[in-house]
This record gives C-alpha cells, structure tokens and sequence, in this order.
C-alpha cells in the first residue's frame, strides 16, 4: 500500500464499498454524534467522510484531531446508513470505517476558519492566503483560472499563433505609469525596469519577420489598486500579428475571446459576433467608452426640447455653443419616490441635482417641476422621441458633454440597477473603435495625444504627413487605428494597428510638440528598428486577470489571483515590500535618502 493513500479524497464511490483504503488530507471538520466521530477529510480533489467509533481501534487518536490537521487514515469503504447520504458531494454515498490515523502534520489554533465561506477582514485573508486559499470558493476560483489560461493557450495555437517569452529585466519606459525598478550591481547608478507590458518587445519579434506571436505575459506597473486592477503586477493574453489589418485582428481574436467565455459561462448567453461601436458613439450613447451592454438604456440628445423653453437654467445652458442636453430614460421609474431618490444620489455625487420628468395614471402630459416649466407640447416630445410612456421616467444632465458625460455614465448604471433593468445572466461584448488620435490639452494649450501614441492614424499615409500641423480642426478630427475589447462594463484591453512608418511616426509626435531630439531619447530603439522594414502590423493585450474575474462572477480580482497584495501594494503574507542589509546597498552603489517621518 502506499505510504500515503491509495485513493484521493474524491475519488470513493459505491463501488468500492468493501475495499480497503488509505486517504490523506486536512481535517475539514469535526463532528460529534453521541460519541461517534465523523470526520470529513479534505484534499485538492474533494472530500470523503470517515467515521470512528468506540470500537475502532484508532478511536482515542481521533479524539485528538483538530481543524486542518493534515491526517493519514485507512480503513474500510462502507454505504452510509439510509437517510444519511449527501448527494451534494459526489462520494456522498459512502463513508470510510477507519481502523488506523497517523498525524502528518497538526495545526496550530487557527486565525480564520477554513470551513464555511464566513467573509474575513482582508488584511487577515491576505496575511493567511495559504489558509483562504483551502476555502472551496477561492481554491475553484484558482482552478478555473488555470483552466482558462489552458483554454486561451489552446484556441490561440489553434489560430495559428506561436508563443514566444520575452524579456523580464528591461530598459525603463518613458510612458505609461510607472515603473518598477531594479539596481544594476555590474552597472552602477544604473537600472533595469520590470515591463509594464511587452509592447515594444512584440512589435520588435514583427519587425523580425516572425507572423504570429502571444504570450500569457506578466506586466509590472507601479500604480495605485483598484478593484479591476492589481496593483504591482498582472497577465494578459499579450499577441500581434503581421501583414493585419484591423478587422484580421479581430477575425482572430474573436473567436478566442467568445470561445473562452463560453466554455466556461456555465450556460450563461454569450455574445455571438462582437458589435462595433465608434467611441464617440459609446460617450454619447451610454456615458464611458466601457458600455455595459446588458444595460438596455440609451441616452439621447433632447436639447431642442429645452432650447428657448421654460426651463431657464437648460435654455440658458444652451446659449452657449456646443452645449447640449442629454437624457436618461427610466422605464419603469415614473413615481416621485424614485425621482427623488435619484435625486439625492447625484447631490451625493457632487452634483447640484439631477432634473426629471415621469409620468403617472392620469397626468400623461408629464409630472414634475421640469414637466411643469417646458410644458405639455416639450414634455410629450421628449416622451415621443424616448418612447416614454405611463409609468416611466427620464432624468437629465446639461452642459458640455465631455464634462458632463463623467456623471452622466454612473447615472445611467445607477438608474439601470435601482430598476433592475441589468440583464445580469449574460455576458455582453462589443469593440471600442474609433479612437480619437489626438485631443486639446486645456490644461497647457497645446494638442496632445488622446490615447497610444504608436496607433497608426487611420488615414492615407501621404494625406497625414502632408497635414498642416497648424490645422487644429483637422488634426482633432483624426482617428487612430485602435481598439478597446470590452465585457460586461470592464476593459479587457486595449490595441491597435501601429505605426511602423518612421516618418508617420516623427510626423505624429512633432504634432503633439515633441521633437526629434526627444522622439530619439525616449524612443530610439524602437524608431531604429522602424527603419530597416518594418512590416503592418496589429495586435492586443487582453487581461487575464479580469476574464476570470468575469467568469467566476467576482467584482475584485484578489479573488481570482493566487498571491494578490492589498491596496497599498504589500504582501502582508510575506512581507514585501521589505528593508535589505546594508551589505546588499553597498554592492548595489545605492544609499537611502528616507524623507523625515
């Protein structure tokens, strides 16, 4: 027999009854019948019940037994009584009479049970990962996320895709957040930077001439937490292909992204063939460019039903050019409770209110102050043109759309759930297109980029460096060739088709006030590279981190992430960030210099 079980503690069915066994595993709990013992022992595949009685020989070692005690027990397979199955486990129907406990290893008094999924306070679920993570709830989540990641590996072979590794210790990058430094002992005053993700890495295996590269990519970025991003590091399916255009990017892509999410949607709807919707479109539509699409309400523009109304504080708002009025529709919300409730919400947000119509029994021209000041001819064609009716409501927001649109977009989330309107069962995808390549920065007055400098503008390569960089209309009206991945309200990631002409490329960047000299400093390498024929090319990252966040129906990804470090960017389990010797700095040629507590 084995020295350690014959059998895992999933493994035991009807058919075994009679054998002879060895199981080893945790002591996932202990009861006490009238002096029978049941012990329910846990191991990475299930659990199986043993039971010992006062006629067993290991009786009085059993007696001994304690919470996550790590235990070898043989004994003999046996049904259950009647009655007493449980067909919530799959070795429900049968229970091991033990003969023989060997301790491997006893536990001390535990700081949080492992028994129950009792929600403990984070800084001792961080401090005991190794114990939250015996739990069954978080142990599936690391399962399925291994699963998936096998998943993700086959289907992008399957396309074609070859995986590559790329380098850890990197140059440090100039964009982006910041990065994680490492001192060079051979190179002092030197560093090495963690990547924040393979970028110029995946562009450069292109540039090589290889076709079809991924990667389940870690990526290092020195940045503040946040409930869909961990902070210090993460994965993501990191991939680029040659000789693309935007829609082989995603004729590839797709198929993965769907087939994964199916796979493992447990018979959730998932999105066939991903719609396309134009940035500027999703900011009008729905309030963000990471639209939540089982949220059926849309936004609109009302603005003529309030132009020279009534309604002075909008008519007035109005005067101003660019100006508008956009409006949330709320099917199903047309009391005065549930205005006034929304209300207060948004003075809540920092907002001076927030302006409503609804409609009840009786009164279908419109009730409420706004109602009342726009009149019955305004109210009932901003009914028509929403397709509002008894027992609806509409909220309002004013102003500049790309100031407003901030709230406007948690208005719409926050209407959607009060009402229960979220279709919650389904998992909803859509490409983010249409990017703006270049916005005015108020701030320094001066066109700055608008989101990945190294997009390729989607326009004729001769017509943008042919561009008049004092053409401010013109040069805000250019779209890059880039693209978002978004499920369900969260960013799966971003891409693009790059720049991989040298000349766009200085043209590109002395429009938004860099020149060369800085283009060559921060970028040089990879302008190099550019010039000894570069191929098109395109690729994307997107997060595996919140995919399985996605699918295990978590709202934070320390919940689908082994080792995660709390909001300040420690591991309380291990200790880091810690101090080092003095030794270690002397040979790294480093002294601190810690500001004054």
């Amino acid at each position: 027999m084995h020295r350690y079980r014959t059998h895992t503690c999933g493994a035991l069915r009807e058919t075994d009854v009679g054998a002879t066994v060895r199981l080893s595993g945790w002591c996932h709990r202990i009861r006490d019948h009238g002096g029978v013992l049941f012990i329910d022992l846990r191991d990475h595949y299930g659990i199986t019940q043993a039971v010992a009685d006062p006629d067993s020989p290991a009786f009085k070692q059993a007696e001994k037994l304690r919470s996550e005690w790590v235990v070898r027990v043989d004994g003999k397979v046996r049904l259950r009584p009647p009655s007493t199955e449980n067909p919530e486990l799959p070795t429900g129907l049968i229970e091991v009479y033990v003969s023989e406990i060997e301790v491997l290893g006893p536990a001390a008094d535990l700081p949080m049970p492992v028994f129950g999924e009792v929600d403990y306070p984070e800084d001792i679920r961080l401090k005991y990962r190794f114990l939250d993570l015996r739990r069954e709830h978080l142990h599936n989540n690391i399962m399925l996320r291994g699963r998936v990641i096998d998943s993700i590996r086959r289907r992008m072979k399957e396309q074609g895709f070859f995986e590559f590794q790329t380098p850890i210790l990197t140059a440090s990058s100039p964009e982006g957040a910041r990065d994680y430094l490492v001192p060079s002992r051979l190179h002092p005053g030197k560093f090495y930077a963690l990547p924040q993700a393979p970028q110029q890495f995946k562009q450069l295996i292109m540039i090589a001439g290889f076709d079809r590269y991924f990667q389940i990519a870690p990526c290092f970025r020195d940045e503040d937490a946040r409930a869909d991003r961990s902070p210090g590091e993460f994965y993501q399916l990191d991939l680029e292909m040659s000789f693309v255009t935007q829609q082989d990017v995603f004729d590839a892509v797709e198929p993965v992204i769907r087939g994964v999410f199916e796979e493992f949607a447990d018979g959730k709807p998932v999105t066939q063939k991903f719609p396309l919707i134009p940035y500027a479109d999703a900011l009008r539509k729905y309030g963000t460019d990471k639209p939540d699409l089982r949220n059926p309400i849309v936004m609109q523009d009302v603005s003529e039903a309030f132009r020279g109304s009534g309604f002075k504080i909008f008519a007035r708002i109005l005067e101003t050019e660019g100006n508008a009025v956009w409006a949330i529709p709320a099917p199903k919300g047309g009391n005065r409770a549930f205005c006034d409730r929304m209300n207060s919400w948004a003075q809540g947000e920092g907002q001076p209110g927030l302006g409503y119509i609804f409609w009840r029994d009786g009164e279908e021209i419109g009730a409420g102050p706004l109602a009342k000041n726009v009149g019955p001819e305004r109210t009932k064609q901003i009914a028509d043109q929403l397709k509002l009716g008894v027992g609806d409501a509409v909220f309002f927001v004013a102003g500049k759309p790309k100031d407003f649109v901030k709230f406007a977009g948690p208005a719409r989330t926050k209407v959607a759930e009060e009402l229960g309107l979220i279709a919650k069962s389904r998992f909803e995808l859509c490409w983010i297109v249409d990017f703006p390549m270049f916005e005015w920065n108020e701030e320094e007055k001066r066109i700055d980029f608008s989101h990945n400098p190294f997009s390729m503008p989607n326009m004729n390569v001769e017509d943008f460096l042919a561009l008049d960089p004092n053409d401010q209309e013109k040069i805000l009206s250019i779209k890059a060739i880039q693209y978002d991945i978004v499920c369900n309200g969260v960013e799966l990631s971003s891409g693009a088709i790059r720049n991989h002409r040298p000349e766009v490329m200085r043209k590109a960047f002395a429009i938004a006030g860099y020149g060369e000299d800085v283009l060559e400093a921060k970028f040089g390498g990879m302008l190099n590279a550019l010039t000894y024929g570069a191929p098109p090319h395109g690729g994307i990252a997107p997060g595996i981190d919140r995919i399985v966040m996605l699918l295990a129906g978590e709202e934070n990804l320390r919940e689908v992430v082994l080792f995660p470090m709390n909001q300040k960017a420690e591991d309380l389990m291990m200790g880091a960030p810690s101090e080092v010797t003095a030794k270690q700095l002397r040979e790294l040629h480093i002294r601190l210099d810690l500001p004054k507590k």
